[in-house]
């Protein structure tokens, strides 16, 4: 990872390469000529931990609006259903972690990729955008991982 920004989760740290945009939906979004690839922010990932189920509830060349739900993530700490970042087009799956979603949590910001699509990216926020984003949302986090911890 060329240059990244951190942001702090406890006693954790998430770090997020600063050559892409981010979704406050937690994924990360990589332009990729006139097409984005998205995956699972490192914030994402360490919530989630040890992701090991992906299922996709659309098709390749599906057209989507913001929000729509697109598939499901089961992992050791939640079940999640998956909405889209952006609206646009569906163009590919990344059929490998269909089979093996361990990628997901190897390598975030790589061969764990999601999914790509063909869309403007106008709701993506700018990496510091992100951090804010995340500095906004942490101390609800961290209550529902005290309450999810107090369950179990």
């Amino acid at each position: 990872m060329s240059s990244a920004l951190t942001f702090r989760m406890g006693r954790f740290v998430a770090e997020f390469p600063t050559d892409r945009c981010y979704a406050k939906n937690h994924m990360w979004a990589q332009p990729r000529g006139d097409l984005f690839r998205f995956g699972f922010t490192a914030y994402a990932v360490r919530l989630l931990q040890d992701v090991y189920f992906l299922d996709w509830t659309v098709e390749p060349a599906t057209r989507l609006q913001l929000r729509q739900e697109i598939g499901a993530i089961e992992s050791k700490k939640a079940e999640s259903t998956l909405f889209a970042p952006i609206a646009g087009a569906l163009t590919a799956f990344n059929d490998q972690l269909l089979a093996d979603p361990s990628a997901i949590n190897l390598d975030t910001y790589g061969t764990g990729w999601l999914f790509e699509m063909r869309g403007a990216g106008a709701d993506l926020l700018t990496p510091e955008q992100y951090l804010e984003h995340l500095a906004a949302v942490w101390p609800v986090t961290q209550r529902t991982i005290k309450g999810q911890l107090n369950e179990s």
